[in-house]
C-alpha cells in the first residue's frame, strides 16, 4: 500500500481437520453449509480453494498454504517484474479503463471538450508512425534550453523548471507544523538509478549495474546523435557516485523528525548559499515563499558544494541525457526499447516489452486521470459497495476504539489522545467530491511529448495556485480507477479509490469474512498508518505533536522493536534480508489492520450471528485466508532486490505470514501449536492495536 511522504495437492479439507481437534470442534458447532452468496466472482463465496496447497500445514507456511498451488502453477507475465493479486485487478481496471479509451478516441468530439482531450492525449501516444516520422525533433527546443546555459543562473533556472532534473526537488505540501496551509519543500533528488545502493554497494551484482547503465547512457547519446557518449558517460556517472555519497538511506528518510527541518531564507543561505536561494525559488514560481522545509539537511548541502566542483559543461550533460532518459518513452522506438533494456530488462528482469496500449492506458491515467475518472465511476462502482464500505469501515472505527480503550500498554493521557486522533479520522472512499477541471490544458494530438510536458507543468501550477490558500481536503492524490489507497497523516485521511473495491479486495456478494479479511485488512492497514511509527508523530489534526507520555512511547517502541526483529529474520534471497526499519511503518500497518478487522469482524458476527461452516472451514478460518490471498504473488530476484533496498513494503509473502502469526485467533483457527515453523510463544507475540 501507499502513503504520502515529504515530500506488491488437491486434497480435502477434511485431511487437516482429522488431526486437528480445533477445526474439529468448529465442526461440531456449525453444520456444513453452502455458500451465502453464489453471486460471488471468485469461487462461490469470495476465495479461489483451488489456490490452496493442501499439503502444507497452516502453521508452517500461511502463505504456501493459502497460495502454494496457484504460485506453483503460475509464471510472471513476461511484461512484469512482479504479479499477484494486485496485478490482476490492475488487470481488470486497466482493461476497464481501455474500453473507456477505445470510445473516446474512435470519436472524441462525441464526448465533448474532455472526451476530446483525453481522446487525443491517448491518441497521440498509440500513433507510432508519427512518432517514428517525427525522430528526435520534438527534443529540439529542450536540449537547446540546457545548450544555452550560462552561468549558476542559468542552470539553477532550469533545475526549478519542470520536467527537468535537479539534484534537489523542490514542491508544496501541506506544512507537518500546520496542516490547514501549504509550505515548500526541497529534498535530495537527481540519480538516475534506483538509490545510493546502486552507485556504492560493493558487489557483482551491482558493479554490472553500474556497467550497464554506463552503457545506456552511451547508447542514448548515439541515438541521439550526440558525440563523445562514453566520455559524457564517465562524466556523468561520477557526479551521480558524488551525489549518492552524502543521500539519505530509504530508512532515515521515514523519520520525520529527521526531515522536517523548516529554514527560512537566511538559514537556507547557510546551508547551501551556492543555490542562489532567492532567485531559485523565484524561478521555479516560489517567489513568495519565506519558509522551506528542506528535508535531508546535509545532502542538500553536499549537492550545493558540488555546483562549485563540478564544471557548469559537465552539469549540462547531466541535464541532457536524463531529459533524454525521462522521455525516451515518447520518443521514436529505440529510445523506448533501449530504456526498458536498462530499467525494465536489467535491474527488474522484465523479459518483455509491456503492450502499448497498457502503457498508454498508463499515460492518460497519469497526466488526466481524473478525466477519466469520472466516466470510470458511473461504468464501474456500485452503490452498493459504497452501502457496505461505509458499514464496514464503521465497524473499524468502533473495532479500533475498542482496542485502544483496552489496551494495556498505555495510560489514560496517551489513550485520550489516541481516541480523539481517531475520532477526527476521515475516510475518503470512491471517488472524490470535486473533479480537477482540465480545459485549459492544451493536448495536441501531433505532440506527444509537448503534451506530457504541458501536463506536468499544468499539475505544477495546479499547486503553486493553491499555495496562498487554506489547505483543500477535498484533493485526492490518486484516481478513482486506481488499485492502491493512501494515508495521508496531514490531513489524518484515508483514501480508497473505486477500482480496488473489487475482487479479490472486495466483492458485495461475497462471504462477510471474505470483505473482512481482504478489504477490511487493507482499509485497516491504512487507518494503522495513522499510528505507527511515523503516524504517531501526527495528532488529530495532522500536525506533528508528541502527545506520548515518555512511559507510553517507551512501551510502543519496545514493541515495534520487537516487531522489526521478526522482520529482519526474514531473507528471501541468501546475501539479503528484509530491513525492518526500512519497513516498520509497513508492518505494524499490517499487523494492526489485520488486529483491526478480526476485532470489527466479530463486531460484525455480533450483529449478524455466527457464520456457518462453508466449504469445511469457519468463518474466522475465511478471514484469514481471504487476508493471505491478497498478498499473494511472485516477483522476479532483480525486481525483489530492489524492492528490498528501496520500498518501505515487505516482500508479500511476508504480509502473509508475518501479521498472522502475532495473532491469537489465527492460532486457534488453524490449531497451530508449539511444533508448528510459523509458532511464537503467546509471550514473544507483538501486540500493538
Amino acid at each position: 500500500m501507499t502513503t504520502r511522504q515529504f515530500a506488491l495437492a488437491a486434497a480435502s479439507l477434511l485431511a487437516i481437520a482429522a488431526t486437528s481437534p480445533a477445526l474439529a470442534d468448529h465442526h461440531e458447532e456449525a453444520a456444513e453449509a453452502t455458500a451465502s452468496s453464489p453471486s460471488a466472482e471468485i469461487g462461490s463465496w469470495g476465495v479461489d480453494l483451488d489456490a490452496r496447497d493442501l499439503s502444507v500445514s497452516p502453521g508452517d507456511d500461511f502463505n504456501a498454504y493459502a497460495n502454494g498451488t496457484w504460485i506453483a502453477n503460475t509464471e510472471i507475465p513476461g511484461d512484469r517484474p512482479r504479479y499477484g493479486s494486485f496485478d490482476m485487478l490492475r488487470d481488470r481496471a486497466e482493461n476497464q479503463v481501455h474500453a473507456i479509451l477505445n470510445d473516446l478516441a474512435a470519436d472524441p468530439a462525441a464526448a465533448g471538450p474532455m472526451g476530446q482531450m483525453v481522446g487525443d492525449f491517448y491518441g497521440a501516444w498509440m500513433d507510432v508512425d508519427a512518432i517514428e516520422a517525427r525522430g528526435i525533433a520534438p527534443l529540439a527546443p529542450y536540449l537547446a534550453r540546457i545548450d544555452a546555459i550560462e552561468g549558476r543562473a542559468g542552470l539553477l533556472e532550469v533545475f526549478g523548471s519542470v520536467g527537468y532534473a535537479s539534484p534537489v526537488g523542490v514542491g508544496t505540501l501541506e506544512d507537518p507544523a500546520d496542516p490547514t496551509r501549504y509550505i515548500a519543500f526541497a529534498s535530495q533528488d537527481g540519480l538516475g538509478m534506483p538509490n545510493r545502493d546502486y552507485y556504492l554497494e560493493d558487489s557483482e551484482e551491482f558493479a554490472a549495474f553500474r556497467t550497464a547503465y554506463r552503457d545506456y547512457i552511451v547508447q542514448l547519446h548515439e541515438l541521439a546523435g550526440i558525440a563523445d557518449g562514453a566520455a559524457r558517460a564517465d562524466r556523468i556517472i561520477a557526479l551521480e557516485t558524488q551525489l549518492a555519497e552524502s543521500q539519505w538511506e530509504p530508512a532515515r528518510q521515514r523519520d520525520i523528525q529527521q526531515i522536517y527541518n523548516p529554514m527560512n531564507r537566511e538559514q537556507l543561505a547557510e546551508l547551501a548559499p551556492q543555490f542562489d536561494w532567492a532567485n531559485w525559488l523565484e524561478g521555479a514560481g516560489l517567489g513568495s515563499v519565506d519558509t522551506v522545509v528542506a528535508a535531508e539537511t546535509t545532502a542538500i548541502a553536499a549537492a550545493g558544494a558540488l555546483l562549485d566542483s563540478v564544471p557548469l559543461d559537465t552539469w549540462k550533460e547531466y541535464l541532457t541525457f536524463h531529459f533524454i532518459s525521462e522521455n525516451a518513452s515518447y520518443l521514436p522506438a529505440a529510445f523506448d526499447e533501449a530504456r526498458f533494456n536498462f530499467f525494465s530488462r536489467t535491474l527488474n528482469d522484465v523479459p518483455e516489452q509491456r503492450d502499448r496500449w497498457k502503457r498508454g492506458v498508463a499515460l492518460v491515467n497519469n497526466n488526466i486521470g481524473e478525466a477519466i475518472g469520472q466516466v470510470y465511476v458511473d461504468r464501474h462502482y456500485p452503490d452498493e459497495s459504497q452501502r457496505q464500505m461505509t458499514e464496514l469501515i464503521a465497524n473499524l472505527r468502533a473495532a479500533l476504539r475498542e482496542r485502544i480503550e483496552n489496551s494495556d500498554w498505555m495510560d489514560e493521557a496517551t489513550r485520550t489522545e489516541a481516541i480523539a486522533k481517531l475520532t477526527a479520522f476521515e475516510p475518503r472512499i470512491g471517488y472524490p467530491e470535486n473533479w480537477i477541471d482540465y480545459s485549459n490544458l492544451e493536448v495536441d494530438r501531433g505532440d506527444l511529448l509537448g503534451n506530457v510536458m504541458r501536463a506536468r507543468q499544468f499539475a505544477f501550477d495546479l499547486d503553486l495556485a493553491r499555495l496562498p490558500h487554506p489547505v483543500d481536503r477535498s484533493l485526492w492524490a490518486m484516481n478513482p480507477q486506481t488499485v492502491n489507497a493512501y494515508y495521508n497523516p496531514l490531513l489524518n485521511q484515508i483514501t480508497f479509490p473505486a477500482a480496488i473495491l473489487q475482487p479479490p479486495f472486495f466483492d458485495p456478494n461475497a462471504d462477510p469474512a471474505v470483505n473482512y479479511g481482504a478489504i477490511g485488512g487493507v482499509i485497516g492497514h491504512e487507518i494503522g498508518h495513522g499510528f505507527d511509527d511515523q503516524g504517531r508523530q501526527f495528532d488529530g489534526s495532522g500536525r506533528i505533536r508528541d502527545w506520548w507520555t515518555e512511559e507510553t512511547a517507551a512501551e510502543f517502541e519496545a514493541r515495534t522493536t520487537r516487531l522489526g526483529a521478526q522482520y529482519d529474520a526474514f531473507e528471501p534471497i541468501p546475501d539479503l534480508h528484509v530491513n525492518g526499519e526500512l519497513t516498520m511503518g509497513e508492518n505494524i500497518g499490517d499487523l494492526g489492520g489485520l488486529e483491526m478487522a478480526y476485532s470489527a469482524y466479530r463486531r460484525y458476527v455480533a450483529e449478524h450471528g455466527e457464520p456457518p461452516v462453508i466449504d469445511g472451514l469457519t468463518g474466522d478460518q475465511r478471514f484469514f485466508l481471504s487476508w493471505a490471498q491478497v498478498w499473494r504473488g511472485l516477483i522476479r530476484e532483480n525486481a525483489l532486490r530492489e524492492r528490498i533496498l528501496t520500498d518501505p513494503h515487505s516482500p508479500q509473502q511476508y504480509r502473509a505470514n508475518g501479521p498472522v502469526r502475532n495473532i491469537d485467533a489465527w492460532y486457534e483457527a488453524f490449531n497451530v501449536g508449539p511444533d508448528s515453523a510459523m509458532y511464537i510463544p503467546p509471550e514473544d507475540r507483538v501486540r500493538i492495536w
